[in-house]
């Protein structure tokens, strides 16, 4: 997967505005003109690092005259105290560009270490790790990106990519079998459809009308297992809804086919990591 760069320098720009917006005052009267410095990153925990080059791009963008050199690549898996890159050059950009730097690499790394540690807890099952639409405005495609870093995969990137009948979908319509035929009648060949379902009944209404792909939304293990029974891989089953690291290797041993977790991208803790000055 590879990131649009005019789409990766607007967000820079975005957050390089809304934190500097026309003169950093600090850095700018300072220090002289043409004052040069070192710095590096530094693991501050064990983890998975995602958006080195885009941190990388910051500096470029917010003044430039820096040498940026990575001692590591997106993916890789890295412990406390390992230097992840150097940095010389302009003080001032180093000093302007920090903040907004580590925020981004920060999070990524945070959203594909815990994605590291789910697909890690699901190995030897069936199950595949997946994001959501569970994502903060304007960063989408950042986040989904980082949960790929991490061995996950996507789920829908918007609306316009397949056909989710989620529950109020089915409530407003009068039922998933009244609202599968009305979808099917209009839809391309090429959009699949997934339906919700929050019990046995409502997943073998499901079945019989023919989806694709069903979510078990919030069902306890048990349940699920049993659904699993009942499908008999007439078709792929997602679990969604309450599903946490301590639980997700029960989760994924009722032999369901997927797992999301909007946790991975809605509250993700940060990676920490810390950027500091060579003396």
């Amino acid at each position: 997967m590879q990131l649009l760069q005019s789409y990766v320098d607007g967000i820079i720009t975005t957050a390089l505005e809304e934190d500097i917006h026309y003169v950093d005052v600090t850095t700018d009267y300072l220090l002289p003109e043409g004052h040069t410095g070192a710095a590096y990153y530094i693991a501050k925990a064990d983890g998975v690092v995602c958006g080195i080059d885009i941190a990388a791009r910051v500096f470029e963008l917010v003044g430039g005259g820096v040498t940026f050199r990575s001692h590591v690549k997106d993916g890789d898996r890295v412990k406390k105290g390992d230097i992840l890159a150097e940095m010389e050059g302009s003080t001032a950009t180093l000093l302007k560009g920090e903040r907004t730097a580590l925020n981004l690499l920060q999070h990524m790394s945070g959203i594909a270490t815990v994605t590291a540690r789910c697909v890690e807890l699901v190995k030897g099952t069936n199950a595949s790790i997946t994001d959501t639409r569970k994502t903060l405005p304007g960063l989408r495609r950042l986040q989904k990106y980082a949960v790929t870093v991490g061995g996950g995969k996507n789920h829908r990137y918007n609306l316009s990519d397949g056909a989710m009948l989620k529950d109020n979908h089915i409530d407003v319509y009068g039922g998933i079998t009244a609202a599968v035929t009305a979808l099917r009648s209009k839809l391309g060949h090429m959009v699949k459809i997934e339906v919700e379902v929050r019990t046995l009944a409502e997943l073998q209404e499901a079945l019989a009308v023919g989806c694709e792909i069903i979510m078990l939304d919030n069902m306890d293990c048990p349940t699920m297992a049993e659904a699993v029974k009942l499908t008999n891989g007439r078709a792929l089953l997602e679990a969604s809804g309450n599903v946490t690291e301590a639980n997700i290797a029960q989760v994924a041993a009722t032999g369901v086919d997927i797992i999301s977790l909007g946790a991975l991208t809605h509250s993700v803790q940060c990676f920490d990591i810390s950027m500091r000055f060579k003396k």
